[in-house]
C-alpha cells in the first residue's frame, strides 16, 4: 500500500464473507500511517473469508481474507516449520494473491483499539482474557480496569495521586534509559492516534538510521510576490487557489532533473541509489490527524496551473482522510511548507526511502543588500536536509542554488521547464 508502510488498521468492511464481489470493487477501508484508504478486490470472485475483523491491526504479509469461487472449500489454515515448508505448500486459492511460504493462522486477538491495548499493557492486563462488554465483544476501556490488579488502578484514566509513579506493567517495552513519568493530580492523559503512533515509529527511524545533514539560505523572492499576486486573479474564475507552492514544486523539479540524485530512493540493504525516472513530489499537509504526505505526479511535465490544481485536490482530501492509494505512493522527493505558520528555518525529517526532503517558511520583509544599497525585499528562508551517505553538502548547497535561482526570477521557470 506505500513505501515504508508495515501495518494498517481495518477501519470498515464493505462485504461479508459470502458476498460475490468484482475486480476493483471496494473491499474494505485500512488506516495507515498516510491515510484511510479504500482497499480494491484484485480479483473477481466469492469473499471465502475473512481474517480481521474492524478494529484489528493488520501486518504487511498476513492474509487479510481468501477470495476464490463457490463451493470451493478453506482449508484451516496452518502454520508449517520452516524445515517443511515447499512451494507445494505455499497454498494459493483461485483468484488469490500468492503469499509466499504457509498462510498466516487467523489471529487470536480480541477486537480492541489501539489505546485500549496500550492501557492494558500499562496496566498489567493480558487483553486476550478480557471480557468485552462492547458491539460484538469489543473490548473497552473500562473492561481493562476491571481486570487491573487493584494496586495497579486506584485512580481515575489519566489521573495519578500527587507525586505517584506510573505503574509500568511491562518494563521492557520501555527504552533503556527512558526517564520515568511521574503524574500530579489533574494532569490528563491523551493517547496517541494510530496515525500518530505510526508517524512517532518512522521519524524514530528515519533519524536513528540516516545521517541527516542541512543546509539554510534565504531567497529574495520579490519578483514571485509580484508575479503570484498578478496571476492569481487569473486562477481564480478557474476556481484554483493560487499559492506560491506550485512555483516551487516546479523550481525543484527543475534542480532535480540538473541533480538527480536527490531524486532517488536508496536501498540499505544493498547499498545502492536508485535514481527515480519519474519526478513525484510529495506535500507534506498538516491534519487534525496528523502528517500526511500526497504526491504530486509527474511535476516535471505538467504547467503551473496544473500543479496548484493537484496540489489543492490532495490537500483537500488528505484533511477529509479520502485519498486514494495512487495518491500516497510513489513520491521521489518531498517539500514541506511550514511558511502558512511562520518561522524562518527549520531541519525537517526525510521521509525513507527518499533521501532529501526541503523546508520552505513565511514570506517577510527583510532588508537585503540590492546593487550595493540596503533594501526592504520579499525574503523567504529555505531549509533541506538530505541523506549524507548518499550525496554532500558541496552537492545540496548546488541545488538549493537552483531552486532559489528560479524562485529569484520566476521567468526562467519558461525558458527551463521541460
Amino acid at each position: 500500500m506505500g513505501e515504508g508502510i508495515h501495518e494498517g488498521t481495518v477501519v470498515k468492511w464493505h462485504v461479508r464473507e459470502g458476498d460475490m464481489v468484482k475486480a476493483d470493487q471496494v473491499l474494505a477501508e485500512v488506516e495507515t500511517d498516510k491515510a484511510v484508504v479504500e482497499l480494491p478486490s484484485p480479483f473477481s470472485g466469492k469473499m471465502l473469508r475473512i481474517n480481521f475483523t474492524e478494529g484489528m491491526v493488520v501486518k504487511v504479509g498476513e492474509v487479510l481474507l481468501v477470495i476464490g469461487e463457490s463451493g470451493e472449500a478453506v482449508p484451516a489454515p496452518q502454520v508449517q516449520p520452516d524445515a517443511q515448508k515447499s512451494e507445494a505448500q505455499a497454498h494459493v486459492f483461485a483468484g488469490a494473491p500468492q503469499v509466499s511460504g504457509s498462510m498466516q493462522p487467523i489471529p487470536t486477538h480480541h477486537l480492541a483499539a489501539p489505546s485500549t491495548r496500550k492501557l492494558a499493557r500499562e496496566l498489567g492486563v493480558d487483553i486476550d482474557r478480557v471480557q468485552g462488554s462492547g458491539p460484538g465483544g469489543r473490548i473497552m476501556d473500562e473492561d481493562v480496569r476491571k481486570a487491573a490488579p487493584a494496586s495497579m488502578e486506584k485512580t481515575p484514566a489519566g489521573v495519578g495521586k500527587p507525586g505517584a509513579i506510573l505503574p509500568q506493567a511491562a518494563p521492557s517495552s520501555r527504552p533503556p534509559g527512558a526517564p520515568t513519568i511521574i503524574y500530579e493530580e489533574g494532569d490528563e492523559r491523551i493517547p496517541l492516534t494510530h496515525l500518530r503512533k505510526i508517524i512517532a515509529e518512522r521519524m524514530v527511524y528515519s533519524k536513528t538510521h540516516i545521517p541527516h545533514a542541512c543546509g539554510m539560505d534565504i531567497a529574495d523572492v520579490t519578483k514571485l510576490v509580484e508575479v503570484r499576486e498578478k496571476e492569481k486573479k487569473n486562477f481564480e474564475p478557474k476556481g484554483i487557489k493560487l499559492t506560491y507552492l506550485p512555483f516551487i514544486v516546479k523550481a525543484v523539479a527543475i534542480a532535480l532533473r540538473e541533480y538527480p540524485k536527490f531524486n532517488a530512493h536508496f536501498d540499505e540493504e544493498i547499498g545502492e541509489l536508485i535514481i527515480r525516472k519519474k519526478h513525484n513530489i510529495g506535500i507534506a499537509v498538516d491534519t487534525p490527524e496528523g502528517l500526511m504526505v500526497p504526491v504530486v505526479k509527474d511535476v516535471d511535465k505538467k504547467s503551473i496551473i496544473e500543479i496548484a490544481r493537484d496540489i489543492e485536490h490532495l490537500a483537500d482530501m488528505a484533511r477529509q482522510r479520502k485519498l486514494k492509494l495512487d495518491e500516497i505512493r510513489g513520491g521521489t522527493f518531498t517539500i514541506t511548507n511550514v511558511g502558512s505558520v511562520g518561522g524562518m528555518f527549520s531541519s525537517p525529517i526525510i521521509n525513507p526511502p527518499e533521501v532529501a526532503i526541503m523546508g520552505v517558511h513565511r514570506i517577510k520583509d527583510m532588508p537585503l543588500a540590492l546593487n550595493d544599497k540596503v533594501k526592504v525585499r520579499k525574503a523567504m528562508g529555505i531549509s533541506m536536509c538530505f541523506d549524507h551517505r548518499v550525496a554532500d553538502g558541496a552537492e545540496a548547497t548546488l541545488f538549493m542554488n537552483v531552486v532559489m535561482k528560479h524562485l529569484e526570477d520566476p521567468g526562467l521557470m519558461l525558458v527551463d521547464m521541460i
